[in-house]
């Protein structure tokens, strides 16, 4: 017998919610809550597979929840749905470690199959065994999301570690912007092409002191992982 994933999915505006939860139910059980408070202690007292949060919600955020839940756990996915179509809520909600933000009104369809991948990938990951790389100073545990060098031990989010992974499965190579974006997200739209340039921004600070490593920027042609 199969069992069904858990979801938790915070959102305040009523019918909106009934909606969503209604047909989320037909596939996942849901765990609904109409405030950030409350989402938040949810998400502390129980175990979930992946989280969908409102952005604009009362007595906390979604922005804080995922921040809060980021401390907790580095591995859950957590999709955003949110009314804010600004560039910078994008980055800010992928800075804070999301796997994906959809805008209202979305398609329940597209919500569903973004659960779906999610979910996927992390199963697949947990029933990895573990894996290390080395690349200048550097080990990397793309299962655990872990980089560690002599002064350094980062967890990086999912979606980082498999853009790390990409890059140091395929060294010295030019790798094409829309092959990243499929392999990361299965889509090469715009707003994607945006939070992949975050992710590329990230880790640049992270290996910035490693001087045989870096990545370049090939101009609308996409990215090469450099080793020397």
């Amino acid at each position: 017998m199969n069992t069904k994933k858990k979801i938790l999915y915070v959102e305040d505006d009523e019918t909106l919610a009934f909606l969503t939860a209604d047909n989320l139910e037909q596939h996942f059980e849901v765990v609904h809550c109409a405030n950030g408070k409350e989402g938040f202690e949810s998400f502390c007292n129980q175990t979930f597979d992946l989280c969908v949060l409102d952005i604009m919600l009362p007595d906390m955020d979604g922005f804080e929840i995922a921040s809060e839940i980021r401390k907790r756990n580095t591995e859950i996915p957590i999709i955003f749905l949110s009314a804010k179509t600004m560039k910078e809520d994008r980055i800010k909600g992928l800075k804070l470690g999301a796997d994906d933000y959809l805008i209202k009104p979305y398609s329940i369809e597209e919500l569903i199959l973004k659960i779906e991948i999610f979910l996927n990938r992390s199963q697949k990951t947990s029933d990895k065994t573990v894996k290390t790389y080395a690349f200048g100073s550097f080990e990397f545990e793309p299962g655990n999301y872990q980089l560690k060098s002599k002064d350094k031990n980062i967890t990086l989010t999912e979606r980082e570690s498999a853009l790390l992974q990409l890059f140091i499965e395929n060294p010295n190579t030019v790798l094409k912007r829309e092959k990243i974006l499929t392999a990361l997200w299965g889509t090469d739209d715009y707003f994607m092409g945006r939070s992949l340039d975050v992710f590329i921004s990230r880790l640049r600070k992270i290996i910035k002191d490693e001087n045989a490593v870096r990545i370049e920027n090939i101009p609308r042609v996409g990215f090469k992982f450099v080793l020397e």
